[in-house]
C-alpha cells in the first residue's frame, strides 16, 4: 500500500511539474523503490557454476601462466643477442716501452661483434618444448576450470540440502506447536493432566532445536558457496535439477577419461616430457659463432680487420650429453606412469561414484515413495486420534519417528545430489551432450 501511494503521489506531482527537469527528477525517484524491493530471482546451479568460473581468481591466474607461456615460445627458438666485444690487443707493460700505445706495431685497439649460433636442431626442440610448455598451462587452466565448476556445484547443493531440511523441519514445527496448543487448552479445560502439555512442548523444543542445527548449517553452505561466487550473501537457490538421472553415461565417462581434470593436466605433461628428450639429445649438435673486429693502430699504421669463426666440441658425450638424454628419458617415464596411474584411478573413481549414487538413488525413492508418506499418515492420524480425545503419548512417538525420517531423508538427498554433482561436472561442457 505504501509502495501504490508512493507512486500515485510522485505522479500527480509530476502532472503538474513545470520543468522537464524536475519531470525527469521526480520519475527516477517513483522508480526507486520498484528496484529496491523488487525480489531477487532464485539461483540456479548452472547460473552458480557459471558465475564460479567467471570470477574465480585461480582461473584468472591459469590464465595468466597461458599468456607467459605464450611469450616465452615466441622467443624460444630465437638467435642469442649478438655480443659487443671491444678491449686492447699486443699492449706492452714492461721495459722502457710499458703502456705505450705507438710502441709496437702490433699493439691495437679493437672493437667488433660476435654472433653465437646455436644448431637449427637445438632452435627447433627448444620451439617445441615452448609450444608443449604452452599445451600444459592450458591443460592446467582447463582442469582448473573443471574443478572450480565441480566444486561450486557441491557448494550450492549444500545450500539447497541445508534449506530443503529447513523447509521440511519447519512444516513439522507447525504441527507440533498446533498439537501444543491443543493440549494448553485441554489443561486450561481441565481434561488433561499437565504433564501432558509438558510433553508436546518438549517435541516443539525439539524441532526448534533442529530447526536451529540446520540454519547454522545452512549459514555455513551459503558461505562455502560465496567463496565462489564473490558476493557477501547468496540468493536462494532455486530448484535442483533431476538427480536420479545422470547427465553423463558410465561408457561414456570411461571412453573420456582422459579429458577428466586430473588427466589432463597429465597428459600434457608426458608431451613435454617428451619435447624434453628431444631437446636433450640436441645438446648433442655442433653450435657456431662467428665474429668480426676493427683494429686500430698508433703511429700511421694501418688499421686491422678481423674476422673469426667458433665451434663448439662435445667430446665427451658420455658424461653429458647421453646423461641428460637419460635422465629426461626417465622423467617421460615417470610421466607416463603417473598419467596410467591416474587413470586407473579416475576409472575406478567414475565406477565407484556411480555405484554410490545408484544405491542413494535406491534410499531416496524408498523414502520418498514409503517411508515418508507412512510416516506423514501415523503422525496425521496419531494427532487425529489426539484432537478426538486420544493419547497425547502415540503422536509424541508418532512424531518423533515423523523427524527421525525427514532428517534421514534430508541426508540422503544431500548425499545423493553431491554424488550426481560429481559425476556431472566431471568433462568439459562440450563433452557432456
Amino acid at each position: 500500500m505504501f509502495l501504490k501511494y508512493f507512486r500515485i503521489s510522485v505522479a500527480c506531482v509530476i502532472a503538474h511539474a513545470a520543468k522537464p527537469l524536475a519531470r525527469c527528477f521526480l520519475l527516477v525517484l517513483a522508480l526507486l523503490p520498484a528496484a529496491a524491493f523488487a525480489e531477487a530471482s532464485a539461483l540456479t546451479l548452472e547460473e552458480a557454476t557459471q558465475l564460479a568460473v567467471d570470477r574465480a581468481p585461480l582461473l584468472a591466474a591459469r590464465s595468466a601462466g597461458v599468456a607467459a607461456a605464450e611469450q616465452d615460445a615466441a622467443r624460444a627458438g630465437a638467435l642469442p643477442d649478438p655480443m659487443l666485444v671491444f678491449g686492447i690487443e699486443n699492449l706492452p707493460i714492461t721495459g722502457a716501452d710499458s703502456f705505450d700505445f705507438s710502441a709496437d706495431e702490433m699493439t691495437m685497439k679493437r672493437i667488433g661483434v660476435r654472433q653465437d649460433i646455436p644448431a637449427r636442431a637445438k632452435r627447433e626442440a627448444r620451439s617445441n618444448f615452448a609450444v608443449r610448455k604452452i599445451d600444459e598451462a592450458r591443460a592446467l587452466s582447463e582442469s582448473a576450470k573443471l574443478d572450480v565448476r565441480r566444486v561450486a556445484a557441491l557448494a550450492w547443493i549444500d545450500v539447497w540440502a541445508a534449506q530443503t531440511e529447513l523447509a521440511a523441519l519447519e512444516a513439522l514445527r507447525a504441527q507440533a506447536a498446533s498439537a501444543a496448543e491443543l493440549a494448553a487448552a485441554r489443561v486450561a479445560g481441565g481434561v488433561e493432566p499437565v504433564a501432558d502439555a509438558l510433553a508436546t512442548e518438549v517435541a516443539v523444543l525439539e524441532v526448534d532445536n533442529r530447526i536451529e542445527s540446520v540454519r547454522a548449517r545452512c549459514a555455513v553452505a551459503q558461505a562455502g558457496l560465496s567463496r565462489w561466487l564473490g558476493d557477501a550473501s547468496v540468493q536462494t537457490t532455486a530448484e535442483a535439477p533431476q538427480f536420479n538421472l545422470l547427465r553423463v553415461p558410465e561408457a561414456r565417462l570411461v571412453a573420456n577419461v582422459d579429458r577428466l581434470s586430473p588427466l589432463l593436466p597429465a597428459s600434457a605433461q608426458v608431451a613435454t616430457a617428451a619435447a624434453n628428450i628431444e631437446l636433450a639429445r640436441a645438446e648433442k649438435r655442433i653450435d657456431w659463432s662467428v665474429g668480426a673486429s676493427y683494429g686500430q693502430r698508433q703511429g700511421g699504421r694501418s688499421d686491422m680487420l678481423s674476422i673469426e669463426f667458433g665451434i663448439s666440441l662435445p667430446f665427451f658425450p658420455d658424461d653429458r650429453q647421453d646423461r641428460a638424454v637419460s635422465a629426461r628419458e626417465a622423467d617421460h617415464v615417470a610421466a607416463v606412469a603417473t598419467r596410467e596411474d591416474l587413470r586407473r584411478e579416475a576409472i575406478a573413481s567414475i565406477r565407484a561414484d556411480i555405484a554410490r549414487w545408484d544405491g542413494l538413488k535406491r534410499q531416496v525413492a524408498l523414502h520418498e515413495d514409503k517411508m515418508l508418506p507412512l510416516a506423514r499418515d501415523r503422525s496425521a492420524t496419531a494427532l487425529a486420534s489426539y484432537r478426538a480425545g486420544g493419547d497425547v503419548q502415540s503422536w509424541l512417538n508418532a512424531q518423533r519417528d515423523e523427524l527421525d525420517v525427514h532428517l534421514s531423508h534430508a541426508q540422503h538427498i544431500g548425499e545423493l545430489g553431491r554424488a550426481w554433482a560429481g559425476l556431472a561436472y566431471l568433462l568439459p561442457l562440450e563433452e557432456r551432450s
